[in-house]
């Protein structure tokens, strides 16, 4: 039973944010492009970034602010340009950013942190930046939670928000978070941001270990094609203002406040990969009977990122063997005959064995997931690519996908050791390859 319940209001539910999304002209679509998250005090400040060796200026910028300054008020996202690839110019450019709203809320640059996404090797648009800094600080509402959250998204066909509520010391703490991803998903961080806000008194490197163990759990255990981005960042604010006592270290209060901050990141990675260009369903592979967790997870993360397991699944294919290959390839020792494999409730392999099943129920059962994954829509916007999508891609703006409750179940047991883990992922269909073949064109 989980501890705590949840509320709306995304990154704004906690006490003491407000945020805003606006269209300031970076995208050529003229839909919304810059989102701003202000804290109304100093919070404490951690983040888990991108461990590509090509980064994004921003990523640098947060990097180098949070080594020096555990500690932020504002979070401001450009999308459409990932300024990523783009030298002395690009670093400019986000000092520039930080400068300006800076001035705006009349805080230091130091106290905010930067976050891009869009086309790689593009700089930001800084003349309509310039511009709509001031509309953007105007724009901040202690309900500005969505517009943040629509102002982020490239490739998303959806926004993704979540917040949950518990109580410590007899007082609510709340944890809301946003996110955006679609493709260029894939373990030790992906293309996709995440922004995190807690009302919860906690002490800055207690913060950041919870933050990385939660992204493990999380944003690191999901995996859409196998590609990791340079843009990648989780940022993750603590003011204090549910008035709790400070948390210091691991204990209870720790633990619930990690758990629910784990399970935040876990419905916001599960959007992401369940939103997967192309995609036409969620996958979940659980792995147990591992030696720890550490090797359940290779495992189960292989698995859902293996090419030959997402494309059977896309085909409505049970085929057990691409699951066992993968299994076996993940750099992790068990012996064969403790394998066992089951997709929903068909138990496919049992022992090591294989075990005849109902093949056409099987692929029923990979149907009606992909059948419940989506709900027509009329109201999506155009603006897949954030720059000019092609008719193609248009059609798939009369899709919204948000439901996480029914993915396609993989249960992989490898022995009796005490290690369980989780990924996810999607499908890889024909879509895919079109969305990224005109990704700039």
């Amino acid at each position: 039973m989980n501890d705590w319940q949840e509320i709306t209001g995304g990154v704004t539910a906690p006490r003491g944010y407000r945020a805003a999304g606006i269209t300031a002209g970076l995208k050529a679509s003229g839909l919304p492009d810059l989102a701003l998250i202000v804290s109304d005090v100093e919070a404490i400040a951690a983040g888990v970034f991108t461990t590509s060796q090509v980064k994004a200026a921003c990523v640098d910028y947060c990097r180098q602010r949070l080594q020096a300054k555990h500690s932020a008020r504002a979070i401001l996202c450009n999308a459409g340009q990932a300024n990523a690839a783009t030298g002395n110019e690009g670093w400019l450019d986000a000092l520039e950013c930080a400068m300006l709203l800076g001035q705006e809320l009349n805080m230091p640059s130091e106290s905010i942190l930067l976050a891009s996404t869009g086309v790689i090797g593009q700089r930001i648009k800084m003349e309509p930046l310039r511009t709509g800094i001031g509309k953007l600080v105007a724009a901040l509402s202690e309900t500005g939670s969505d517009a943040a959250a629509g102002a982020i998204i490239t490739t998303d066909l959806v926004t993704k928000s979540i917040a949950l509520e518990t109580s410590i010391g007899d007082r609510p703490v709340r944890i809301g978070g946003i996110a955006k991803g679609s493709g260029m998903i894939h373990p030790n961080m992906a293309t996709m941001l995440a922004f995190v806000t807690c009302d919860a008194a906690v002490a800055p490197t207690l913060w950041q270990q919870m933050l990385s163990r939660a992204a493990d759990r999380s944003f690191n255990s999901i995996t859409v094609d196998g590609d990791t981005s340079t843009n990648d960042s989780l940022i993750a604010l603590a003011n204090g203002q549910s008035r709790t006592p400070a948390i210091t270290e691991m204990g209870a209060e720790a633990e619930k406040l990690e758990a629910m901050l784990t399970a935040v990141c876990q419905h916001l990675a599960k959007a992401i990969a369940r939103d997967g260009e192309g995609a036409t369903c969620l996958i979940e592979v659980q792995v147990s009977g591992a030696s720890n967790e550490q090797a359940a997870n290779q495992i189960a993360k292989t698995i859902v990122g293996s090419s030959l397991v997402k494309s059977a699944i896309f085909g409505r294919d049970p085929n057990w063997g691409r699951i066992a290959a993968a299994a076996g390839r993940a750099g992790i020792p068990f012996e064969q005959e403790n394998l066992q494999i089951k997709l929903g409730d068909f138990l496919m392999m049992e022992n090591g064995q294989p075990i005849p099943f109902d093949r056409t129920a099987a692929s029923a059962y990979l149907k009606e997931a992909a059948a419940n994954a989506f709900k027509p829509q009329t109201n999506m916007s155009n603006d897949l690519l954030g720059e000019s999508p092609s008719d193609t891609l248009r059609e798939r703006s009369t899709i919204k996908a948000q439901s996480l409750d029914n993915p396609v179940i993989i249960a992989v047991s490898v022995g009796n050791g005490h290690g369980s883990g989780k990924a996810w992922g999607c499908d890889l269909s024909y879509d895919y390859v079109k969305i990224n073949a005109e990704y700039t064109t």
